[in-house]
């Protein structure tokens, strides 16, 4: 089976053949300036305590990470919107190993700084079976150190494409989260961590299900 990585790299070579070159060229340099920040680095990492939070889901609902971790652990993942064509391939990969992940005793949640109807729509178009939570403002992001802000020339070329964060992100526009994958145990501890600042890569489903395995 194609690596989920592998996928995400495939659609980043067909995207890129579409983008005009000044487009490219400020994704680019927004990327590198966010890598050389060193801010996946001070994110929150295995072995730090995961702040709780309590977030409404795409249905209505609030979910709380301690309810959920009462019924044992959890693996939360930070996506940046349903605009995002690489954030709902990972999504997708992720709802192929729910029930792997669900057999382990875990629940599985998504958190996005979008509103709850955009994760509804995206929650009904890929079928998902797992919370799909919406962090307004990216509070929670901040919290696990992951929200930043893109600059004004990244900004304006996402409005470009159409993209319409000042909407869907309930005018919090500027403020998204880096691609993040947590395994928080019972006792609501961190055990493995995927944080980059590169939002073409995400976490690979193997390599989460090889943390839970590995919780004991």
């Amino acid at each position: 089976m194609t690596s989920l990585n592998a996928e995400l790299r495939a659609l980043n070579e067909a995207r890129h053949r579409h983008i005009p070159a000044e487009m490219r060229q400020v994704m680019d340099r927004a990327n590198h300036e966010l890598a050389d920040s060193g801010q996946a680095g001070r994110a929150l990492a295995a072995g730090d305590r995961a702040p709780h939070f309590t977030l409404p889901s795409a249905t209505g609902a609030t979910v709380a990470l301690d309810q959920l971790l009462a019924h044992g652990p959890v693996v939360l993942t930070f996506y940046r919107g349903a605009w995002c064509p690489y954030c709902n391939l990972a999504l997708r990969a992720l709802q192929r190993h729910h029930t792997d992940i669900t057999a382990r005793g875990a629940r599985l949640v998504a958190v996005s700084p979008q509103i709850p109807d955009e994760s509804l729509t995206l929650t009904e178009k890929h079928g998902l079976a797992f919370d799909v939570l919406s962090d307004l403002g990216s509070d929670t992001a901040k919290q696990y150190g992951l929200a930043f802000d893109l600059p004004e020339d990244l900004a304006a070329a996402y409005d470009k494409l159409g993209f319409d964060l000042q909407r869907v992100n309930d005018g919090h526009p500027r403020t998204l989260p880096l691609p993040a994958t947590y395994v928080i145990d019972r006792d609501g501890v961190i055990r493995w961590a995927f944080v980059d600042t590169d939002y073409t890569a995400r976490a690979e489903p193997a390599d989460v299900l090889a943390a839970l395995d590995g919780l004991g």
